[in-house]
């Protein structure tokens, strides 16, 4: 993340803002990059007064945004065959244990999925092109979308760069207190929303990959109801 944050010094402010936004709209189009990661060194070099923060958060809520759009409109359009060769040119990020996980996380909590993913690596990378293959309704899905990338974005940006700020300032004896205050506050939420959507990830069992067997499907007869069927 450090050899990141040398590169962007050498970097005009505007090329960074496009950088973050594109690293970040590449991914949520379904395409592993390292978005958190351009992210955090981008809110980091904000605190040095290299780039402004409220431009860096900008720049990554429309990546996200947007990229999670495009990722939709692809994914509605290629559906699970689309999908299929995505974890076969991803197997590490995108396979099928990989996507099942993803998949039912959709199936049970909705547009939920789609808010909280924005915080969790794999479903980051998936929501766009899942939902869209799923056939989310895209107004539900651009309501989540929109709220989960300007939290992210705005969160992740405002949050690095206080606690960079706060560092700098005690680096200098201004206060110790600002420093504390800002760590834990960052570290709350953080954990917070980190642990909310790990709770969303996590209450999914694993796919077995088996389907059900057909004495599983059975349900019992009434013999009243079979006999009647005879008559």
């Amino acid at each position: 993340m450090f050899d990141v944050q040398h590169w962007l010094v050498s970097l005009p402010p505007i090329a960074v803002y496009l950088l973050v936004a594109g690293v970040i709209g590449v991914e949520s189009m379904g395409v592993p990059l390292p978005g958190e990661i351009v992210l955090v060194s981008s809110a980091l070099l904000a605190a040095t007064g290299v780039v402004e923060p409220e431009w860096v958060a900008t720049a990554a809520a429309t990546g996200a945004i947007v990229g999670d759009s495009i990722g939709y409109a692809v994914g509605r359009r290629g559906g699970r065959p689309l999908l299929a060769r995505l974890g076969r040119r991803f197997p590490r990020h995108l396979g099928p244990a990989q996507l099942a996980r993803a998949e039912q996380s959709f199936a049970r909590h909705g547009v939920w999925a789609v808010f909280f993913g924005r915080f969790v690596a794999l479903l980051r990378i998936l929501a766009g092109p899942l939902a869209g293959a799923l056939h989310v309704p895209y107004r539900r899905f651009l309501v989540a979308n929109a709220a989960g990338g300007l939290v992210w974005a705005f969160g992740t940006t405002y949050l690095l760069f206080s606690v960079g700020r706060a560092a700098e300032h005690w680096l200098k004896d201004i206060s110790w207190a600002g420093l504390v205050l800002a760590v834990l506050a960052g570290l709350g939420s953080t954990w917070w929303l980190r642990r909310r959507a790990h709770r969303l990830e996590a209450a999914e069992p694993e796919p077995s990959g088996e389907p059900a067997s057909a004495t599983d499907s059975e349900q019992p007869v009434d013999p009243a109801l079979a006999q009647s069927r005879h008559r």
